[in-house]
């Protein structure tokens, strides 16, 4: 695997569309991606003194945060609708290789913050909801 870009992993949400087209979150500065898969114990006295898991079994979820200098626009705007709704919505993750991670997402913190003399920035978290999807 090469070295790739922190640039090129972009967050994008959806238009709400169908098909959904996907817009560029445009200002972000950092982005970060959490696959959290859950496990479940099945250690037994005949486990040898080794844990055993089940595969398959548990619950796995997505986390995203970013974090970046708020420009004003559609996407940004759309995501702070969607926070303010707590709808969920279309998300994609994609990465300087062209591999997507795509699914519904809830906008589950959004953090403005501005200082005198500064620019506006904002962090945002989102969890997902059912499926997460790689391409």
């Amino acid at each position: 695997m090469s070295v790739e870009r922190g640039s090129a992993f972009l967050l994008k949400v959806g238009n709400g569309a169908t098909p959904v087209v996907y817009q560029t979150v445009a200002g972000l500065r950092t982005t970060q991606l959490s696959i959290n898969g859950a496990m479940v114990a099945v250690t037994s006295k005949d486990s040898g003194g080794w844990r055993d898991l089940l595969s398959g079994a548990g619950v796995r979820s997505v986390s995203v945060s970013a974090a970046g200098v708020f420009v004003g626009s559609a996407a940004e705007l759309r995501i702070k609708a969607n926070a303010l709704s707590g709808v969920l919505d279309d998300y994609r993750l994609s990465f300087e290789s062209g591999e997507t991670l795509t699914g519904k997402f809830l906008v589950s913190r959004l953090d403005y913050a501005g200082d005198y003399n500064g620019e506006r920035s904002y962090t945002l978290s989102l969890e997902s909801s059912g499926p997460a999807v790689a391409a």
